[in-house]
């Protein structure tokens, strides 16, 4: 599975006084760090960069290429002309830049999907629309129809649209977690060729945060199950990383013979607990901050 790593984040004390000050040093560290936690991509999260987004992105893109040229980044703000100046100073990587994100509303798509086309870049196609987060799987694959449809006729090709469903919090949105994987089933035959994507540590959010982990690796895993092709993730989550690169087949093999609705042996507290958790993704046990000691 393709890793994005999402800790380049405006939101980060160091990193956004770094954004600030214009300061290279941190910001550099962090990519080279990224790069040797295995991180595929690298992505820069300016926040909405209102104001000086315009100058900010390329000057962090450029930032950050001078020591990891060959990392693809994903450009992440919601300030459109931000992302196209950013665009302008990318220096090309193996894999194309990816603009994180387009959302499935007419006023944003129709200005960044041209963008796109004409970068060469790939794209993080956002199910959200119009009237915000979809309620059900359908309603996402009617957005991303929309936003193929769309991509297609500016000339972009379905390998370069990385479909993001939304990830939700399991401790309050029980339903929508499920959803998503329900829609990560049809992508394949509604848009072939296509690729996925999401913010894998929004499954955590509101939970402990000596859980947050454990809880993001089991939905990963299941996502993965679905094909899932990338999670934007915690690069200092090496338990993740290496579960992501088929390192743990173990590990997945318990969460898959809990979706097999099968009760797996496992011989070790480990294995047990992701045997848990993914009963509790799969609301198969009531969620709480205990379940893990249950």
């Amino acid at each position: 599975m393709i890793l994005i790593g999402e800790s380049l984040n405006v939101m980060s004390k160091k990193i956004g006084k770094a954004f600030k000050e214009r300061d290279p040093k941190p910001i550099q560290e962090e990519a080279l760090m990224q790069k040797e936690k295995g991180m595929d991509y690298i992505d820069i999260n300016l926040g909405p960069a209102k104001k000086d987004g315009h100058e900010l992105m390329p000057w962090v893109v450029q930032t950050v290429q001078e020591v990891v040229p060959d990392i693809p980044l994903a450009l992440d703000t919601s300030n459109i002309d931000a992302i196209e100046a950013g665009l302008k100073v990318y220096q090309a990587t193996p894999q194309p830049p990816l603009i994180n994100s387009i959302m499935a509303r007419p006023e944003r798509y129709e200005k960044m999907i041209p963008m796109a086309a004409e970068y060469n870049a790939d794209f993080i196609a956002l199910m959200w629309g119009p009237e915000g987060l979809p309620r059900d799987e359908n309603e996402r694959a009617a957005l991303a129809v929309e936003l193929m449809y769309a991509a297609n006729e500016a000339g972009i090709e379905n390998e370069h649209i990385w479909f993001d469903g939304v990830v939700t919090p399991v401790n309050v949105q029980q339903d929508q977690v499920m959803s998503l994987l329900n829609f990560q089933m049809m992508l394949g035959d509604m848009a072939p060729g296509a690729r996925s994507t999401c913010g894998l540590s929004n499954v955590s959010n509101g939970a402990p945060s000596h859980l947050r982990p454990i809880l993001n690796q089991t939905y990963m895993v299941m996502l993965k199950r679905y094909g899932m092709y990338s999670v934007i993730s915690d690069p200092l989550d090496e338990q993740l990383t290496d579960i992501a690169k088929g390192n743990r087949p173990d590990i997945e093999e318990v969460i898959y013979a809990v979706m097999d609705g099968e009760e797996p042996e496992v011989s070790t507290k480990e294995l047990t607990d992701y045997v848990k958790t993914a009963k509790v993704i799969l609301g198969h046990t009531l969620y709480s901050d205990s379940w893990l000691e249950v």
